[in-house]
């Protein structure tokens, strides 16, 4: 069927995996008409000859069998295939001169894709608009092709496509960017349907925003809105009390609209007040798919941007009473990574919790429970409605893994928790390999509700010689700061002096000076560790130089050598440091400055100037900065949020303000 194809000596190609001997069977399977068959050749293909993107020899041996295949109207998912042909002429070789091969290789079949354009197939025409856009014969050939496809297409699951390739075009061929701007125009007005409307308008944004309506937000939820209706409607004629619409209505699900508001809000960019406005009317909207689109969507703007988003968690919340499971399931994930910033939300989900004890755990495949959405969303935000759904499975006989770490957001309204996490946590076998991984959570708990009844099983977390720890050796930092968080440094005073000889000493030494005050027993234990320690136990020997104070004058030139030519992680502490030590600001200002550039460190920096007081004011700028943009401190490139996330960025905008009220 595929001419030619074994006259290839495919056995001296190779791709990502090898020998390109297989690659023949797989070209054939395209054609195959089982569908499980087709779908494991095109995988194999991508995974093989397009692994990562990449162009090999073989991928270029394989670029005049794919463009046969898809001229052929009786080979299936062709569409697929000039989607392959799109990425191979877009894709990377191992060498610079073998991407440029595939390039020209896909851009001379350019008359192949202009004839697919119109191919009775919508999947082929949609997948062709897109290569017409990227491999011209020449540009005002393929400006003339789209313009008329434009005009005789009536499908409206291919004029969006169309409307993308129009973009792209505008994009890359500057010259021609008018008149396709002028396409796009026209069809972002009546009387085109809502859907291709809406795929205009995206384009528009992303393009020419000089040419957007003014009234761009409510157009864009009115054409959502008639999008939705038209498409029930057509539902109801084709489908109406099967099976298949009966799941449909159940698991709401619209990707072509997804892919179209996911368009315009990426274009709206740092317009934070617009695309708020924008997934209020997506949220508040009929349709039930709408608002499963704009549940994900305010995923996105919530981890990468910065605004007020007191209407849209509210409506968020309101999803959760709402009959379909997805709907309900996405609102409840988003929820949950929220924090304290779904307090709106709050009532809905406290409502859920208690309708739904089915829902307070979640078992993974061939895993232990952990905490179910809804109750983890309620107990992240810090309502301590939660507490009596958490207190029950505390009490049952496998309480979900890591509970603690979401009820420690409660702060001290988990004092009624605190019998059974000091259960709990008097139970774990100390020996276990597991120790720290139990015993974490719950402390992370009990130092949030700062219960001092809670000492005695902290205190057995550091039983035994120091250096025979075993299992809980991880975790010590962490027992010895609940003590401390507890008031309780005093009692632990035997074992945090064993602990001097450790590699944890500086953390006891710490915790004995908050103890006791006696800077003869700690100071040269937070030397030693200070020059000697490795990079977390230099760390934390710098934060307890800054605890002694004046009384730790001798390590200012350790302190001002990491300062120096130290990593930031190490120079922050360092410089925090010296300024309690002997409160001069200009050692210290120009490390902070310099560490500001790194968003991971600006926490650490603004909590250090939060603690210079006044004498931060020749920083204040860099705090004004970051409270006037947009954009989260550790968005990544395209807008979505890394770690710390959410919770790093407000606890940072919280230290802002802090800083500019003291300065």
């Amino acid at each position: 069927m595929i001419t030619g194809i074994d006259e290839v000596d495919w056995a001296s190609l190779r791709h990502a995996h090898g020998s390109a001997e297989d690659v023949p069977g797989r070209l054939r399977a395209l054609a195959s008409a089982d569908t499980a068959e087709r779908a494991t050749a095109l995988d194999g293909l991508y995974t093989a000859v397009h692994h990562e993107g990449r162009v090999y020899d073989a991928t270029l041996a394989c670029i005049p069998f794919l463009f046969a295949l898809a001229a052929r109207a009786e080979v299936p998912d062709r569409g697929c295939l000039v989607e392959l042909l799109v990425s191979i002429g877009e894709g990377s070789g191992e060498s610079a001169d073998r991407g440029r091969r595939a390039r020209e290789a896909v851009r001379a079949g350019a008359a192949s894709f202009a004839f697919l354009a119109a191919d009775p197939d919508p999947a082929v025409r949609r997948a062709a608009a897109g290569a017409v856009a990227r491999f011209p014969d020449t540009p005002d050939r393929a400006l003339e092709l789209l313009r008329r496809r434009l005009r005789e297409e009536r499908d409206d699951r291919v004029v969006p496509a169309l409307a993308e390739a129009l973009g792209l075009f505008a994009d890359r061929h500057p010259a021609h960017a008018g008149a396709a701007l002028d396409c796009l125009a026209e069809l972002s007005a009546p009387p085109y349907p809502p859907g291709p409307r809406l795929a205009a308008l995206g384009q528009l944004a992303l393009r020419a925003p000089g040419r957007l309506p003014a009234d761009l937000v409510p157009t864009a939820v009115r054409l959502l809105r008639e999008r939705s209706a038209h498409r029930d409607r057509a539902r109801e004629r084709d489908g109406t009390g099967t099976l298949v619409d009966r799941i449909r209505r159940l698991r709401p699900s619209d990707e072509e609209g997804a892919a179209l508001l996911r368009t315009l809000h990426s274009a709206l960019g740092d317009r934070v007040d617009a695309r708020i406005a924008l997934l209020t009317g997506q949220l508040a909207g009929p349709d039930p798919a709408d608002r499963c689109n704009a549940v994900w969507l305010s995923a996105a703007l919530f981890r990468g941007w910065r605004g007020d988003y007191g209407e849209p968690v509210r409506l968020l919340g309101a999803q959760l009473s709402d009959e379909h499971d997805r709907l309900r399931e996405a609102a409840v994930a988003v929820l949950a990574e929220l924090f304290a910033l779904a307090a709106p939300a709050a009532d809905d989900l406290h409502a859920l919790v208690a309708a739904r004890p089915d829902l307070w755990t979640h078992r993974w495949e061939r895993g232990r429970p952990a905490l179910g959405g809804p109750l983890k969303a309620l107990a992240r935000s810090g309502d301590p409605r939660a507490v009596p759904a958490l207190a029950q499975l505390l009490a049952g006989p496998a309480a979900p893994d890591g509970l603690g770490w979401d009820a420690a957001h409660l702060g001290r309204a988990a004092a009624p928790l605190v019998p059974a996490l000091r259960h709990r946590l008097g139970r774990i076998p100390l020996a276990s390999p597991a120790a720290a991984r139990s015993a974490a959570p719950l402390l992370a708990a009990l130092r949030a509700a700062r219960d001092a009844a809670a000492v005695p099983e902290v205190l057995r977390l550091l039983s035994g010689a120091p250096d025979g720890l075993g299992a809980r050796d991880a975790l010590v930092g962490q027992a010895v700061g609940t003590l401390e968080e507890l008031g309780a440094a005093a009692q632990a005073s035997p074992r945090l002096r064993a602990l001097l000889h450790t590699r944890h000493a500086a953390v006891a030494a710490g915790a004995l000076w908050s103890a006791d005050g006696d800077a003869a027993a700690v100071l040269p234990v937070l030397l030693r560790e200070v020059t000697q320690a490795g990079p977390e136990g230099r760390r934390a020997a710098a934060r307890g130089l800054g605890r002694l104070g004046p009384a730790a004058r001798s390590a200012v030139p350790a302190l001002r050598l990491i300062a120096r030519s130290g990593p930031v992680r190490e120079r922050i502490p360092a410089v925090c440091a010296l300024w309690r030590i002997d409160p001069d600001p200009d050692p210290v200002l120009p490390v902070l400055r310099a560490a500001w550039a790194q968003p991971r460190a600006r926490l650490p920096v603004a909590r250090c100037l939060v603690a210079l007081g006044t004498a931060a004011a020749p920083l204040r700028a860099l705090t004004e900065a970051e409270l006037a943009s947009p954009r989260r401190h550790t968005a990544r490139e395209g807008g979505h949020g890394g770690t710390p996330g959410i919770p790093g960025d407000e606890a940072l905008l919280r230290a802002c303000r802090e800083v500019l009220a003291a300065t």
